[in-house]
């Protein structure tokens, strides 16, 4: 993968897929997304949450509107129905899934299970940082493990900094804010490499946008590996960010061990109904990764047009060097009523952009164009 400080025309097409390159994608980005080169958005842009911007499929939009004769039921028939319909989508027992409010509630249930005071938690810096904060709850430790020179998770680092006491290890892949990712061969001898009484996490938040051959899911590890874990969401590819619906796929000892630290009831009628019908729809994943890909590949595009600097992404965001610190490019983003990405400690120069509608994306880069860092 090339660097983001080497970046070029014929580099970023070949990252891209495309013969052609920026002209290619700049041809097909109004048509591939239905959308008119003057339209402008109207009302804050949201560029900074990482959400999908068109939302729940139709099925889910139908399943909430019927679920509101539910609303006075307890949810517990439907997560059953759930729990089994994602255990068949993996292909694993329904024993072996835990759901949760949103995949940042697995994190929290993951921190209270296996990095209790006393225990070790390994992370790559940057990366998401629910899971450290919950770490402070349980009174557990974090070591963090600066990430590589090409802003990729140091497995070999993170397993040297596992020893007796590490509870879990987390990585998440892809990695938010980086947007990179850890080769299927590379995450498979990680695991190999950690003490077996660690847990691996691995946080499959983004895994729907991965294009890269050389990847894959964890959730291939399980029954080689009984000490990993994955979580995954709703929240990004399936729309559904605002109803809070995740999950875990762990052996059934820690799917038992993860469930006893859950809430009660941590999941709602609608979610859940919503959660089912994005898993029967046969084009949901495909369509929206298709759109929100193609946004990304042409916002690339703009920035390699531009000389600037980036870090090639397989995620539904993108991280900018802006040559400065970002607080006043925020700002001044704001002003302008674009709402970007938080500032993430290790990387005080480098913007993150979630990946929104076409028009959006175009009002976003001529800000960006207009912008100058302090």
């Amino acid at each position: 993968m090339p660097s983001p400080s080497t970046l070029t025309r014929r580099s970023l097409g070949r990252l891209l897929g495309v013969t052609a390159g920026a002209a290619i994608l700049d041809a097909r980005f109004p048509a591939a997304l239905g959308a008119s080169p003057q339209t402008a958005p109207a009302g804050p842009i949201r560029l900074s949450a990482n959400e999908n911007p068109y939302g729940p499929c139709r099925a889910s939009l139908d399943a909430l509107a019927r679920s509101a004769s539910d609303a006075n039921r307890y949810p517990g028939a439907i997560e059953e129905e759930l729990r089994a319909a994602v255990a068949k989508h993996h292909g694993v027992a329904s024993e072996q899934i835990v759901l949760g409010c949103g995949s940042s509630d697995i994190l929290r249930m993951a921190d209270s299970a296996f990095v209790p005071e006393g225990r070790t938690l390994v992370v790559a810096e940057p990366t998401f940082e629910a899971v450290l904060l919950y770490c402070q709850a349980t009174k557990g430790q974090p070591v963090k493990v600066p990430q590589t020179a090409d802003y990729r998770h140091d497995l070999v680092g993170m397993a040297a900094a596992c020893n007796e006491k590490t509870g879990m290890v987390y990585v998440c892949n892809p990695n938010n804010p980086t947007g990179t990712i850890v080769s299927g061969d590379e995450l498979e001898a990680f695991v190999r490499s950690v003490p077996a009484s660690s847990v691996v996490l691995v946080d499959e938040a983004y895994h729907h946008f991965v294009e890269s051959p050389a990847y894959r899911s964890a959730v291939g590890l399980m029954g080689r590996h009984d000490n990993v874990v994955v979580a995954r969401t709703f929240s990004k590819i399936y729309g559904m960010a605002g109803m809070r619906l995740g999950y875990a796929v762990a052996s059934p000892a820690n799917a038992r061990l993860l469930q006893s630290h859950s809430s009660w009831n941590n999941t709602s009628q609608a979610g859940l109904a919503m959660g089912l019908a994005a898993l029967a729809d046969p084009n949901v994943v495909a369509d929206q990764r298709r759109r929100i890909n193609d946004a990304r590949r042409w916002l690339c595009a703009e920035l390699v047009r531009d000389n600037r600097h980036f870090i090639p992404s397989e995620t539904n965001f993108v991280m900018i060097d802006v040559e400065g610190d970002i607080a006043p490019v925020s700002q001044a983003m704001r002003e302008r009523g674009i709402q970007v990405g938080r500032k993430f400690p290790s990387m005080p120069n480098w913007l993150r952009v979630s990946i929104a509608k076409p028009e959006e994306m175009r009002t976003f880069v001529a800000a960006l164009r207009d912008v100058k860092p302090v």
